[in-house]
């Protein structure tokens, strides 16, 4: 007694209801990405940036895939921060980094590899885990062609050509792997013998 009638409740609840289900059925894709629609969890379409409209959950859902934007990943180090001094993670990555080179020699290779995502399907559906798989397709290809230079073409001279020949065969398992992405660099950070020899190698 005293409080709001059941049928202005009702009336309010209903409404409130319906808003909800309306703002689902609206979504906004960014100028870099598409909008992926699942139907009843399965690939149904591609969606263009914009203000777009889909059905409401559970028949319709969206994923939002960056196509335009340049991802990294990053090998034997981690970007902590990005800004005009870079700080980096400190931690042992040496599993990724330390490589057997063709003259068994040890070298410690760093590296970041830029890509995109270019097909929103395949990068989406094809391949299981599709970011830990690009990081072992690196790794597996950057231990094949640094075991087959040199320590001293792996350190000085021939870095560039490493760096070329990784971003040819990444790509080649990419598109084989039907992975959706396409590499754009391969970028050696720091090349250098592990730090217990450095001294011997130096002189």
């Amino acid at each position: 007694e005293g409080g709001p009638p059941l049928k202005v409740i009702f009336s309010v609840l209903a409404i409130l209801g319906g808003l909800a289900v309306l703002n689902s059925l609206f979504y906004t894709v960014e100028p870099e990405e598409v909008g992926v629609i699942l139907r009843f969890g399965e690939y149904h379409r591609v969606t263009e940036p914009g203000l777009r409209m889909k059905g409401p959950p559970p028949f319709e859902e969206v994923i939002k895939v960056p196509i335009q934007r340049q991802l990294k990943e990053e090998f034997g180090f981690r970007t902590r921060e990005s800004n005009i001094r870079t700080a980096y993670e400190k931690g042992n990555y040496l599993d990724e980094s330390l490589m057997l080179t063709g003259d068994l020699n040890v070298a410690v290779v760093e590296w970041i590899a830029q890509y995109r995502v270019s097909d929103p399907y395949q990068y989406l559906f094809k391949v299981r885990n599709v970011r830990d798989t690009f990081r072992d397709l690196n790794e597996a290809v950057m231990r094949q062609v640094v075991g087959d230079k040199t320590v001293n073409e792996v350190l000085t001279i021939g870095r560039q050509a490493v760096a070329s020949e990784v971003k040819q065969r990444l790509q080649e398992l990419c598109t084989e792997y039907e992975t959706g992405i396409k590499v754009e660099q391969i970028v050696l950070q720091n090349v250098n013998p592990p730090d217990p020899v450095k001294p011997s190698f130096n002189e």
